[in-house]
C-alpha cells in the first residue's frame, strides 16, 4: 500500500474552522474541514494521511530503531565524534531535556493523533457506505491507540487529547495519567477489533493497512505491559484463530519482495520511486538500508554506518542459530550481494544486515523499498509463552514446536534450535525474554522488554550487566522535551531531571 497523497492542508484547516463565524458562506475553491469530507474518496484520503507520520525519521523511519542502541544491542558507529550525539547521550544514559531525539519521540506521534481526531470527528456523519466507514474509523482508532502507546511507553503520562483542537481551545493541555492513557489506549483498540475488516478481506491494492488481526495483536502487547497475562492469551488465540503463522524462512520478514507476509500484522510501508528529497518528511523510501548499511562498503546507497552491533549481542546467539545470518554482518558471513564483508567497515567489527537492500537493486539513498515490521506472528507466539509462564502454565509454555499449540519451542525451532523443555518458571523467563532479544532485535521492541519487566529492574540489571553503570530508574522515561515545556507550562517534568 502507498500512502503517497495525504491530507496536509485538512489537517490544517482544522485548526481554522473557528474563522468560518466570520464568513457567510465555505468557499469551494480551497480545501477545508466544512468541504472536505464529503465522498468516499475523501475520507480514504484522510485516513491515508493519519498513516503518514508513522513513516517519518521521528518515529519508525529513524527515532525507533535507535532504541535498540539504548537498549545495548548496538552502538552508534556512524562517522564518530557527534554524529549521532544525542543517541550517544541516550545510550550512555546521560539524557537531558534538550536531547533532540527526544524532541523527535514527543513530537513525532501528535500530527497522527491529530488526524485520527480529526477523522473519528469528521467520518461518522458522512454519508458514504458502511463497510468504508467502519474500516475508515477501525484505522483511526488503532493508529491513534498505536499512536498513544508510543508516547506513554516513552514518557510516562501524557496530554491525552481526544478532539481536534481549535483557536480558543485548550491549547496548553496539562499530563494525564499513565493508567488513564492506557484504558483510552484499550478502548481505542477494543472498538478497532470490532470495526476492522481480516486481513484477507482487503484487496490487493489495501495490503498492509490494519487489519482486526492489527488490532487484536497490539491490544495484546499493550495487556503485556500492563500485566494482564490472561488477555494476553485470550487475544493471542484470537490472532491464531485469523490464520498468521510463521514465514517458514525468517528472512523473508524483511525482504521487499514478501511485503505483508501471513507472519506480518503490521508493518510500516515504504516503497521506491516516490520523488521527493531523501531527507522532507513526504519521501516514501525507507532510511534504514541507508543509515545502517557498512560504511565504506559500497554495499548500499548511503552507508552511513550507523547500529552497529556489539560483540556481546553477538556473543548471545546461541551455536546454530539461524537468524545470525540474516540480523548480522560479520567476518565470514555469507557473502551480501556478491560482496564480501570485512569487519574494519564497522568499529565494533560487525554491521547490520536485517534491513540492508543491495546497491545493485536500489542505487539511491531515498529509495529503499524495505517496510519496517512492528509486529510480527513470532512476537504474538512469544508473547503467549511469556502469559503462559506467568500465570504458572510453564509446562503449557514449552510445548513440543509439533504441537499445535506450541509457542515459544515453534519460533525456536524455525530458527535451527532444539525445542526447551522442563525449565522452570524463573528459568523460562529468562529464557523467553532471550528468545526475544533474538527473534526482534533491531526491530524496536527489545527496549520496551526492558522497562516494562518488573518495573523496569530487569532492564536496569541487564545494562549494568554489560557496563552501563549509569542506568538508573530516572532513565526508564525521557524527560518531557525543555522546548515543550517552554511552549506549555502546564506540563511537569518526569523525576529525576
Amino acid at each position: 500500500m502507498k500512502f503517497i497523497k495525504y491530507l496536509s492542508i485538512a489537517v490544517v484547516a482544522a485548526l481554522l474552522t473557528a474563522c468560518s463565524d466570520f464568513l457567510d458562506k465555505v468557499p469551494e475553491d480551497t480545501i477545508n474541514t466544512s468541504n472536505f469530507f464529503r465522498t468516499e474518496a475523501d475520507a480514504v484520503g484522510a485516513i491515508n494521511g493519519a498513516y503518514q507520520p508513522l513513516q517519518w525519521p521521528k518515529l519508525y523511519n529513524m527515532r525507533m530503531w535507535t532504541t535498540d542502541i539504548m537498549a545495548g544491542n548496538s552502538i552508534v558507529g556512524a562517522g564518530g565524534g557527534t554524529d549521532g550525539i544525542e543517541t550517544q547521550d541516550e545510550a550512555n544514559f546521560v539524557t537531558s531535556t534538550d536531547n533532540q531525539g527526544v524532541l523527535d519521540m514527543w513530537r513525532g506521534p501528535w500530527p497522527g493523533i491529530l488526524r485520527c481526531n480529526i477523522i473519528l470527528q469528521k467520518v461518522p456523519g458522512m454519508t458514504i457506505g458502511e463497510n468504508l466507514k467502519n474500516r475508515v474509523l477501525g484505522e483511526a482508532y488503532f493508529l491513534r491507540a498505536h499512536y498513544y502507546f508510543i508516547l506513554v511507553q516513552f514518557f510516562g503520562d501524557v496530554p491525552l487529547v481526544l478532539q481536534p483542537v481549535e483557536p480558543g481551545g485548550d491549547l496548553r493541555p496539562f499530563r494525564t495519567a499513565k493508567a488513564e492513557v492506557y484504558k483510552q489506549i484499550e478502548s481505542d483498540l477494543s472498538t478497532a477489533i470490532t470495526l476492522l475488516p481480516e486481513r484477507e478481506q482487503y484487496s490487493a491494492v489495501d495490503q498492509g493497512r490494519a487489519s482486526k488481526g492489527s488490532a487484536e495483536g497490539m491490544l495484546a502487547k499493550v495487556e503485556l505491559t500492563l500485566g494482564n497475562y490472561q488477555r494476553v492469551i485470550n487475544l493471542c488465540d484470537s490472532v491464531k484463530a485469523l490464520g498468521y503463522a510463521l514465514n517458514p524462512n525468517y528472512g523473508d520478514n524483511f525482504n521487499p519482495d514478501t511485503k505483508n507476509s501471513v507472519e506480518s500484522l503490521f508493518e510500516i510501508q515504504y516503497v521506491s520511486g516516490g520523488g521527493y528529497d531523501f531527507w522532507s518528511n513526504e519521501n516514501q523510501g525507507s532510511w534504514v538500508s541507508t543509515f545502517t548499511g557498512p560504511r565504506g562498503s559500497n554495499m548500499v546507497a548511503g552507508a552511513y554506518g550507523w547500529d552497529q552491533p556489539t560483540q556481546e549481542f553477538v556473543d548471545s546467539y546461541e551455536p546454530g542459530d539461524l537468524r545470525k545470518d540474516v540480523t548480522v554482518l560479520y567476518d565470514g558471513c555469507p557473502t551480501f550481494d556478491g560482496k564480501v564483508y570485512q569487519k574494519s567497515y564497522s568499529t565494533t567489527g560487525y554491521n547490520l544486515r536485517k534491513f540492508l537492500v543491495p546497491l545493485s537493486t536500489v542505487p539511491t539513498t531515498s529509495d529503499s523499498p524495505m517496510d519496517f515490521p512492528v509486529l510480527r506472528y513470532s512476537d504474538v507466539l512469544l508473547m503467549k509463552a511469556e502469559a503462559l509462564n506467568e500465570t504458572g502454565k510453564t509446562a503449557e509454555a514449552q510445548l513440543l514446536a509439533t504441537d499445535a499449540n506450541a509457542t515459544l519451542n515453534k519460533v525456536r525451532v524455525r530458527a535451527g534450535l532444539l525445542n526447551v523443555t522442563g525449565l522452570d518458571q524463573v528459568t523460562l523467563r529468562g529464557k523467553i525474554l532471550h528468545e526475544r532479544r533474538m527473534e526482534l532485535a533491531f526491530e524496536g521492541q527489545r527496549w520496551f522488554d526492558l522497562i516494562r519487566v518488573n518495573g523496569g529492574q530487569y532492564g536496569i540489571d541487564f545494562l549494568h550487566s554489560i557496563g552501563k553503570s549509569n542506568m538508573s530508574s530516572k532513565y526508564l522515561l525521557f524527560p518531557v522535551p525543555q522546548k515543550e515545556r517552554d511552549a506549555n507550562p502546564n506540563l511537569t517534568q518526569n523525576t529525576g531531571y
